[in-house]
């Protein structure tokens, strides 16, 4: 089963199923084939996003329960669609009060039914389990602590005691528990569980254990054998121990019924591994390749200039790209991964305490030797094949620079070869492998996505999940080249333009990508705007770039999407040491300027980028629904949507008028159902080359010999340049109908060329059917 086209509902406590349900005759005559949900099992009581799973055992009973679901089900299946869930097999939330699974392991220790379901490193410290829950030191909550029901209580948090202590004084009740209370800034180096990135509220789960797969995955797979599930997102699974085990055990407990997609960041030239038994990733890849292919690559590096020039700052703090990703995975593996690097290098004395090959490596050399590997690592991490490929020779001579004495970076080997596994094959050396690789993804995240894309910002619609700032651009060339290999190799794999976790939506991205084709104008506008004072530099330039994307001005939504900018940037504040001062002078600028001044038309230089910013995010529109794979719709943008980084595009699904997106959308996903087999495995992706003075700027394609898509490639430039003047499209041969138009046809065919200004005559972009030779018949 391989859906056509998918469309992402968030589902929340103000967005139930029964909501949904009542959604689906207009999402049906979209054309789409299934309902992606956002994770549907038991989470956080009011979770708005549900990925802080409690209990895997039941379906959310705040989104109407079990009854809720199947009766949506029911209701999408009568009108044609199927059901896609997100799952979330990393981690659950570390919640006692709500966590089923971790009550039982606070009270009964390591010999719990559930007490192999998380990674604890029991060896750190006296063996308990930190829980960083605390508002201020034991100390100081000390005397709001209180026993009652059975469970010691703080501030509305409620935690299980061991059997037979409740009884004991307070000192001797906390010593005797299997868990430690800590302050909650001690997560930061003294965490001894796995955790989701870097966030201590959510704690990893061992599905790699055939038991706790079992146990967490049974109501899903209960509700994939009765036909209410019909495909599968599976949500970071660089988080795993063994990704493509867990895969394959997915595989095999579905039956292969499901069509399952991952949500895998590529990186530069990585490809998804092929041994993965999966349709392909959630889209990710494709979206920047959308993006950067309508990405003018001359302006985008005339604003990086600019950029420089106008923030001045040094080539580490978002001078340059990879300078500034650099220092900024040494940060966060020194700093926010700290207790991660600390376990690392406990496991690492081990290992090479045991082996007479690797001994005497001081502990601080092994955990150097970690944290300079980690920083190094092209991708978001290794698997099981391949290792030796990003953790390269090369960067292990980096890593060997950062030691004065060469003795000591010998520890740069022992690691390596431990990752490696070049020194053995034990269940502690594969511990050690599998953690390595989960740190490394953590690490790669949250370096790049949450810290370098808030502090290098020259053209932020390149900062996004996937992206490569640094290389805002694709050309044209390399563009179809991929998309010949997704045709080939993940034809069923998903393709994405806005996503919940996408920093801003498709049509926020291509306003600010346009200024890549008129940095003049971008100046001209700063330039306008500078009397309203700014806390630095940088931080105007993000603001304003960030309010010209969202079009409108709306203190309410760009203040707080600026304010986590600020934050995640970790430069001036973040989000666990704040400066009150700072964020208050952030706030004050955003209500005085990019919250206030209607940037997009505070001249007529600006005002007259409209047409072009609709151009630009209508070809993103219309690429990402015909290019190979399942295209994925997130609600609300069947119509222009403009949103900003959550929680700001998560709020609940809300119908609205058709625009002309809507026009567009219906008529590419009716194609999509009526000719599947055009755009489905099997089918093909071939370029179509344009010929004249502007055959540059029209990027066309075709899809198996039967559907034609063509779009206008920087509008704005090829107006300076004079217009299509006399290029022309080369289209296969046979008799096409416009399908947004429903009374042209054209004729292409060796020798013709259509007349691009005649093909876009109506609108920058064409969509075009073969029409069925009637003489074959």
């Amino acid at each position: 089963m391989v859906p056509t086209a998918t469309y992402r509902l968030q589902l929340q406590p103000a967005f139930p199923f029964a909501a949904a349900e009542r959604a689906v005759p207009h999402l049906a005559g979209l054309g789409v084939s299934h309902l992606h949900l956002s994770p549907v099992l038991e989470a956080v009581p009011g979770s708005t996003h549900g990925y802080d799973v409690t209990d895997h055992r039941s379906v959310r009973a705040e989104l109407g329960g079990e009854a809720g679901l199947r009766s949506l089900a029911a209701t999408a299946r009568a009108h044609g669609l199927g059901l896609v869930v997100d799952l979330v097999p990393n981690h659950m939330a570390a919640s006692p009060r709500h966590n089923h699974a971790l009550r039982e392991v606070l009270r009964h220790g390591p010999d719990s039914p559930y007490g192999r379901w998380f990674d604890v490193d029991r060896s750190a410290g006296d063996g308990r389990m930190l829980l960083p829950v605390l508002p201020a030191r034991l100390s100081e909550v000390r005397d709001r602590l209180r026993v009652e029901g059975g469970e010691l209580h703080l501030d509305g948090q409620a935690f299980p005691l061991r059997d037979g202590t409740a009884h004991l004084p307070l000192d001797e009740l906390l010593d005797a528990q299997w868990y430690r209370l800590g302050w909650w800034r001690l997560a930061r180096t003294e965490l001894d569980y796995r955790r989701f990135f870097t966030v201590s509220d959510l704690i990893g789960v061992r599905v790699e254990d055939p038991e706790v797969f079992a146990a967490s995955h049974a109501k899903i797979l209960e509700l994939v054998a009765d036909g209410v599930v019909e495909g599968l997102r599976i949500d970071h699974p660089d988080g795993l121990a063994d990704p493509q085990g867990y895969l394959e055990r997915l595989a095999e407990a579905t039956g292969g019924r499901c069509w399952t997609v991952v949500e895998k960041i590529l990186t530069g030239d990585e490809t998804l591994p092929d041994a993965w038994p999966v349709a392909g990733t959630t889209g990710y890849d494709a979206l920047r390749l959308v993006d950067g292919v309508l990405t003018d690559p001359k302006g985008s590096a005339e604003l990086a200039d600019l950029y420089r020039e106008f923030a001045g700052r040094s080539a580490d703090r978002g001078g340059e790209w990879e300078a500034t990703g650099r220092r900024a995975a040494y940060e966060v593996v020194r700093h926010d991964l700290a207790a991660e690097t600390a376990v690392l290098t406990r496991a690492a004395v081990r290992l090479c305490a045991a082996d007479p090959a690797l001994q005497d490596h001081a502990p601080w050399a092994l955990r150097t030797a970690i944290e300079e590997l980690l920083v190094r690592m092209p991708v978001y991490r290794p698997y099981r094949t391949g290792a030796e490929r990003v953790l390269t020779p090369e960067a292990a001579r980096g890593a060997r620079a950062a030691f004065a004495v060469p003795e000591e970076a010998a520890a740069v080997d022992a690691v390596r070869g431990l990752v490696l596994g070049v020194h053995g094959d034990s269940p502690a050396h594969r511990a050690f492998r599998a953690r390595f690789a989960q740190t490394s993804s953590a690490l790669r995240a949250k370096s790049t996505e949450d810290t370098a894309f808030y502090r290098y910002a020259p053209l932020l619609s390149a900062n996004e999940v996937g992206g490569d700032p640094g290389r805002p651009a694709v050309g044209p060339e390399e563009f179809h080249a991929a998309c010949v290999r997704l045709a080939r190799d993940w034809p069923a794999g998903g393709t994405v333009l806005t996503t919940h976790d996408t920093k801003r939506s498709a049509d926020v991205r291509a306003a600010i990508a346009v200024l890549a084709q008129c940095p003049d104008v971008w100046a001209g506008l700063l330039s306008e705007v500078s009397g309203i004072p700014a806390p630095d530099p940088h931080l105007a330039w993000t603001a304003w770039q960030t309010a010209f994307g969202f079009g409108d001005p709306d203190p309410e939504r760009i203040g707080p999407a600026v304010l986590k900018a600020v934050r995640e940037e970790g430069l001036r504040t973040s989000w666990t040491e704040q400066d009150p001062a700072y964020e208050r002078a952030v706030g004050e600028f955003v209500a005085a300027g990019p919250g206030r001044v209607p940037l997009r038309k505070a001249s007529e230089a600006a005002f007259a980028l409209e047409p072009h910013i609709r151009a630009h995010a209508d070809a993103a529109a219309l690429v990402q629904l015909t290019m190979p794979g399942v295209p994925e719709l997130y609600q609300n943008t069947e119509r222009e949507y403009r949103a900003l980084v959550d929680p700001d595009n998560r709020a609940p699904f809300a119908p609205g008028p058709d625009d002309d997106r809507t026009v567009l959308v219906r008529a590419a996903l009716r194609l999509r159902r009526e000719r599947p087999a055009a755009f489905g495995p099997g089918g093909t992706h071939l370029p179509l080359a344009a010929g004249g003075p502007a055959a540059a700027h029209c990027l066309a394609f075709a899809r198996s010999g039967e559907v034609v898509t063509a779009v206008t490639r920087l509008s704005l430039r090829l107006a300076e340049a004079g217009g299509w003047r006399d290029t022309a499209l080369a289209l296969p041969a046979g008799r096409w109908a416009d399908v947004l138009d429903g009374t042209r046809e054209f004729t292409g065919g060796p020798g013709r060329g259509t007349p691009v200004a005649e093909l876009f005559a109506d609108r920058p972009y064409a969509l075009l059917a073969r029409i069925p030779d009637r003489s074959a018949y």
